[in-house]
């Protein structure tokens, strides 16, 4: 139903089969609370995880602008799905922060790794020899179900200071998996909790947290792999939202038949529709932020203000169709009502909260620094 983006080619990654089979899987999927094998397999197929790696591990060193839109279009037909396929190929743009070595381990033997990643410090680490020790807890670790590495933030004693922060990469192999996550939306994104009861990291497999939020990085020159964390601005997450959005314009309009059709139906449809337009417009302009290196305070902030605003008005949007479709909307087989659970699930994360994410910031911009 929705119209595609004005000015934006078609996604540059091959997602047209891959949104077939998510949108035929996806109520299997929230159900389940885990996306179907082939949904994974076509994950990697369609090339998610390879997206920002290097080419010299054969990875695409692509755009965020390219990656976005096919997180979108996936989004339409399931936002868990597209936001697993968002998360893999940002895991490995973190990922490429690690020494050569480190990077190698990953990605020598292929290039369509799946890294499951723990942003929040949620553990400690020592020194231990050439590496460190790390032991630890990590709530909501979406994909790791299927990951094939982890990538994790934890704390290290430094003397009179405050602890530095670390990531820590280990195969999949050396976590525990507490399967805990029973979210009423995004359910099949598998964000469980991860447990590390005591494991070594070599030191080629960790790098500084400062590495990653300043977007200096002393190991890649590939340009996606030097950008300020703060420049992201929650593109990560709003992205599958966005599809989310698009796809309950498609799921409402598709209601709109007979006495359904009504002038207060398709006064909620428009309404909705300019909302979830607008909050598209603001995120291609913070993907070309990114694709156009613009790291000066004011883009940067603004992409923050972008991804909260634009989370917002899905969020909004969604609410608007699920309040005019009542019951017919709402039934366990219509896709409106898990899209509207997916879309209320996936804006409550930090990283799309105003307070947490853009209010300072952009704050400073419009009206100066806080005295």
């Amino acid at each position: 139903m929705h119209e595609e983006t004005p000015g934006t080619a078609g996604p540059a990654l091959p997602v047209e089969k891959l949104c077939a089979l998510a949108a035929q899987q996806a109520q299997a999927a929230d159900r389940a609370g885990a996306l179907a094998p082939e949904v994974v397999e076509g994950l990697r197929e369609a090339g998610f995880a390879r997206h920002f790696v290097a080419a010299r591990w054969g990875g695409a060193e692509g755009s965020f602008a390219e990656l976005t839109r096919a997180v979108v279009a996936l989004g339409q037909a399931c936002p868990a799905t597209a936001w697993c396929a968002s998360l893999s190929a940002y895991s490995a743009r973190f990922a490429c922060h690690l020494p050569q070595e480190g990077q190698r381990a990953l990605w020598e033997g292929g290039q369509d790794v799946v890294i499951a990643t723990g942003l929040m410090p949620g553990g400690r680490a020592e020194p231990a020899g050439d590496g460190w020790r790390l032991r630890g807890r990590w709530s909501y670790v979406s994909g790791i179900d299927f990951a094939d590495w982890v990538l994790l933030c934890a704390a290290v004693e430094s003397g009179d200071g405050p602890p530095a922060l670390r990531f820590f990469a280990l195969p999949r192999g050396a976590c525990q998996v507490r399967a805990d996550w029973d979210s009423v939306g995004m359910r099949a994104t598998a964000s469980h909790t991860v447990v590390v009861e005591s494991a070594t990291v070599p030191g080629h497999l960790s790098f500084g947290r400062g590495d990653m939020m300043t977007g200096r990085n002393p190991h890649s020159t590939v340009p996606s792999h030097n950008v300020p964390f703060q420049a992201v601005g929650g593109l990560t997450f709003i992205a599958p939202v966005l599809g989310a959005g698009t796809g309950a314009l498609a799921a409402f309009a598709a209601l709109l038949t007979g006495r359904r059709r009504t002038t207060a139906n398709e006064s909620a449809l428009v309404r909705a529709s300019g909302r979830v337009d607008a909050a598209l417009r603001l995120v291609e302009e913070n993907t070309r932020v990114l694709d156009g290196r613009l790291f000066t305070p004011a883009p940067m902030a603004r992409n923050e203000r972008n991804a909260t605003f634009a989370a917002e008005s899905v969020r909004e949007a969604a609410g608007l169709l699920v309040a005019a479709a009542g019951t017919a909307g709402l039934g366990a087989r219509h896709p409106l009502q898990r899209l509207w659970r997916d879309i209320t699930a996936a804006t409550s994360h930090v990283a799309l909260q105003y307070d947490t994410a853009a209010r300072k910031n952009y704050a400073a911009v419009l009206a100066g620094p806080a005295e």
